[in-house]
């Protein structure tokens, strides 16, 4: 308790970033985060987990405007919104998701559904650290209506879905 430590201590949630699909499978956070972005070659500069249980992973991906406008047919003079919405940057952001999945060695490696965040990450709510790394848990807390929206049926526009057949 707050100014009374002999009173103990209160349990306010995990600090590890891993968790579990609705299947009981453990998701390594870390590593996965590390190999997805890694597999966007540069057009994400990080990205939020999700799929606390439920039965696939998805991704909240923080942008990385300058090689999304270096893109082939993108103007570089558009709006961060008109990047976000270009149909060549959901063409190759779905291609790198498919790849990315193409890799994953089972549901714990493979995320099936992926956005991209307009508003980056922000240190006030605490959602980046001190250190400069993403805080998953803060990311997904602070902004649950768009976990709703990446988990949607059917998705919308901005969502990129793994196909079902050799998902």
């Amino acid at each position: 308790m707050p100014g009374a430590p002999e009173r103990g201590f209160l349990f306010d949630g995990r600090i590890a970033e891993n968790f579990k699909l609705a299947t009981g499978t453990w998701v390594g956070v870390g590593a996965l985060r590390a190999a997805l972005v890694d597999g966007f070659a540069g057009l994400a500069r990080d990205a939020a987990i999700a799929g606390e249980n439920r039965m696939e992973l998805g991704a909240l991906l923080v942008p990385f405007y300058p090689a999304l406008r270096a893109l082939p047919g993108v103007d570089p003079a558009l709006e961060d919104g008109e990047v976000l919405a270009h149909p060549v940057v959901h063409v190759h952001l779905a291609e790198m998701l498919s790849r990315h999945a193409a890799t994953a060695t089972g549901s714990a490696s493979r995320v099936a559904r992926a956005m991209l965040l307009e508003e980056p990450p922000s240190l006030d709510r605490g959602e980046v650290t001190d250190k400069g790394s993403i805080n998953q848990r803060a990311v997904r807390t602070h902004r649950p209506e768009l976990v709703a929206s990446l988990y949607a049926e059917p998705p919308g526009p901005d969502i990129f879905v793994l196909s079902r057949k050799g998902a």
